[in-house]
């Protein structure tokens, strides 16, 4: 009898890969997918609306579990799924499984956090080669919208259009081909773990400035454009 866990959901193209990963072994089954949003109710970091991922989940065909943030502060994030993550385990689930490649410090804070409260994390695509990995989502036939990118380090240019074997030769050499440094994210809406393509319109992108304080003395301002989806049919 396969295992039954969960898996946290992004909505982008590494967690559907590692989903992908997952829905092939004989070890485990995903019986839930699990996705945060913040106070703006959008997904953090993609801004990808509510609606959008419940497309994207009922066209996977796998129950989706919303952690809903009252604020954008990490504490507020870890009460929500501590309280999220303490029903899986109620449940009989004690694995969640994550996108991550190779971020050592992102794959620690999961462990930590889970192994605080008996569970475990799972990394399908841990240490693999990023541009491996990204010919082999699009070999698959998996189809991903770009749908953020850093200012700083990507143009407009990249932004709003499908990922192909032609957008990742036009990456600098300074760019993850994965965008697991904060590079870009994807909105994943076709391919192999879908029933259906996930439909959805396009206005024109926007753009948000943050602020991230290192000391009384240092911040760091970045500047990210995102995609503006809508969600149709």
């Amino acid at each position: 009898m396969k295992e039954r866990i969960a898996f946290s959901w992004s909505g982008g193209k590494d967690s559907a890969l590692a989903l992908y990963k997952l829905l092939l072994s004989d070890q485990y089954e995903v019986v839930y997918l699990i996705s945060n949003f913040n106070a703006d109710k959008e997904l953090s970091m993609h801004a990808i609306s509510i609606e959008l991922i419940e497309k994207q989940a009922k066209a996977i065909n796998i129950p989706l579990i919303q952690v809903h943030v009252e604020s954008n502060e990490n504490c507020s994030y870890e009460k929500a799924m501590k309280s999220v993550l303490l029903q899986l385990k109620s449940e009989g689930i004690f694995k969640v499984g994550y996108g991550d490649i190779f971020l050592e410090n992102l794959k620690t804070y999961r462990e930590e956090k889970l192994q605080s409260i008996g569970m475990e994390a799972l990394f399908p695509l841990w240490q693999e080669d990023s541009l491996s990995l990204i010919h082999k989502f699009v070999d698959l036939e998996f189809k991903s919208l770009v749908c953020c990118v850093n200012e700083k380090l990507l143009g407009e240019e990249f932004i709003d259009r499908t990922i192909t074997k032609s957008w990742i030769d036009l990456l600098p050499a300074s760019i993850d081909p994965c965008g697991e440094n904060g590079e870009f994210h994807t909105f994943c809406y076709d391919g192999p773990i879908f029933n259906n393509p996930v439909t959805f319109g396009l206005a024109k992108s926007w753009v948000k400035e943050y602020e991230f304080k290192l000391s009384d003395e240092q911040v760091i301002k970045d500047s990210y454009r995102y995609s503006n989806l809508i969600a149709v049919g």
